[in-house]
């Protein structure tokens, strides 16, 4: 997945693409609506996110361009929190508008939230060696007999199956999960329910990453 940032305050704009690389994601980095455009005119860029007030111009006429010209979604930061703002950047066709200051923690949540609906919203079937997961009846089968999961396994199974080859760590599967923060989750449940996961599936393609998370190492297609 291609994302683009656009923010003139440097380390700022630094900051955000090393924690979105570290996601996994391939990051371009503008800091002006002109280095921007060029990416925009080059690159098939999933999603956007963009500063509102730029050295040369206004994020809102970018995000107009952007909406006339590919379907990426549109995330602005700006520390204009004006109602009157927030609407205006909504009518440019935004997906989501977050005010300044904010936690890039919290920014990377939703960057995964829109990414994985966008990934999966045309999938209905999740492959991956013996196991089949139905977005569409909730069903989990593993060599085609029917596997029982809560609802918190399933949700993990389709995190896992949305993102194959990345690693996960706790806070990013508390807050798919259980919210943004995971607060008043206890420290151990991701561990515990991801051991349940693998007892239940018999599957050896969760591995845990020592000190980063886990990942899926098995090959998923969809259909």
């Amino acid at each position: 997945m291609n994302i683009l940032i656009i923010e003139d305050e440097e380390n700022l704009n630094r900051g955000i693409k090393l924690k979105l690389e570290k996601e996994g994601y391939n990051v371009f980095s503008a800091f002006t609506l002109s280095e921007a455009r060029a990416v925009m005119d080059k690159e098939d860029v999933d999603l956007v996110i963009s500063d509102i007030m730029l050295p040369d111009g206004s994020g809102l006429r970018f995000g107009e361009y952007v909406r006339k010209n590919s379907d990426a979604i549109l995330i602005y930061l700006t520390a204009m929190d004006q109602e009157i703002d927030i609407v205006n950047g909504y009518d440019t066709g935004a997906d989501d508008y977050i005010t300044k200051p904010f936690s890039v923690n919290v920014l990377t949540s939703k960057v995964n939230a829109f990414l994985r609906r966008r990934g999966g919203q045309n999938a209905e079937i999740f492959v991956s060696g013996d196991i089949e997961l139905s977005v569409k009846d909730r069903q989990v089968r593993e060599l085609g007999q029917p596997v029982a999961l809560s609802k918190t396994e399933w949700q993990l199974l389709m995190l896992f199956l949305e993102n194959p080859g990345r690693v996960l760590s706790k806070e990013n599967i508390l807050e798919s999960i259980w919210g943004l923060d995971g607060q008043f989750v206890d420290d151990n449940t991701v561990t515990v329910n991801i051991s349940r996961l693998k007892g239940k599936l018999k599957t050896n393609s969760i591995d845990n990453v020592r000190g980063l998370g886990y990942i899926w190492t098995g090959k998923v297609s969809k259909r």
